[in-house]
């Protein structure tokens, strides 16, 4: 039987300073295309009424004020339910509907990803078909079944949809399929570690990169939630829901309208950066080798 000879070629990448070059200023260039719609929306809000309505419209501000933020906030003064409640309303079913969809996520995702059990593949196909219907398809379903649980005008309308959102236990199993090495999980049963140590002490420092992301998709969801068929209470409204209630008043409340937004997008973009930071140090530092 003739033996198969196999050559072992050793593949050095090597760039030339000028690619270097070209690559950095192709990063460069996209960075400030992509980054282009927040600074015009910041420049929206610090233009006068009148720089707002002039045509043809300018991208940066000639004499940037702070009068329509003055604007907004006088606006939030004359709300008959305290504006504080509104802000209270959105942070709470924020955090808590991230926090909990990022335990539920992963703990599900754990046990499709490393522990076998009959019917395990059959629910991960199905959560996977679920991934192809938009949240429109499923409303009356959803509205049906948070009736019958005396969920409607309850915070539960909102922290319990987000809880189920199978995009983050889809995207926390696949991460656990290709980084949580089983051979470690197994080392730790044999010292003695239960199943939920293992996966709290183990897997999920593991899959930090992935819950990261998991927290950004989340809260720039719930954060940015305006008006819900599920809320008619005033009181439980969201502070998106208000903005956008304060703001609707025609020409003379665009310049509140340009706050608004940059007041909207200031906090998913500081969690966005926050966030970003702590996954590329994790990506550039947790990798491992069998």
């Amino acid at each position: 039987m003739a033996k198969m000879r196999t050559r072992n070629h050793r593949v050095v990448l090597s760039r030339s300073a000028g690619g270097d070059a070209g690559i950095t200023v192709i990063m460069v260039i996209l960075g400030a295309f992509m980054f282009l719609p927040m600074l015009y929306t910041l420049m929206q809000s610090l233009k006068p009424l009148d720089e707002l309505w002039m045509y043809p419209p300018r991208f940066f501000v000639l004499k940037p004020t702070f009068r329509n933020f003055k604007d907004l906030f006088s606006l939030m003064n004359t709300s008959w339910v305290p504006f504080s409640r509104y802000i209270f309303n959105t942070v709470f079913t924020t955090i808590a509907g991230t926090f909990g969809h990022l335990l539920i996520a992963s703990m599900c995702a754990y046990a499709l990803a490393k522990i076998k059990f009959p019917g395990g593949r059959f629910m991960f196909k199905t959560i996977q078909t679920s991934l192809m219907f938009h949240a429109t398809v499923t409303t009356v379903t959803s509205f049906i079944l948070m009736s019958a649980f005396k969920m409607i005008d309850t915070y539960w309308a909102i922290i319990i949809p987000a809880w189920g959102s199978t995009l983050g236990l889809y995207l926390m199993k696949q991460f656990m399929d290709t980084n949580v090495a089983d051979a470690i999980l197994e080392s730790a049963r044999l010292d003695g570690a239960n199943e939920f140590r293992t996966f709290w002490t183990i897997a999920m420092p593991m899959v930090k990169p992935a819950w990261l992301t998991l927290i950004i998709y989340s809260f720039q969801g719930l954060w940015n939630a305006g008006a819900s068929i599920y809320i008619y209470s005033e009181q439980l409204k969201s502070f998106n829901y208000a903005i956008g209630q304060i703001t609707a008043g025609g020409i003379r409340r665009a310049g509140a309208s340009a706050a608004s937004t940059v007041l909207m997008m200031a906090v998913p973009i500081i969690v966005f950066v926050i966030s970003q930071s702590n996954i590329i140090e994790t990506m550039g530092s947790s990798g491992m080798k069998d």
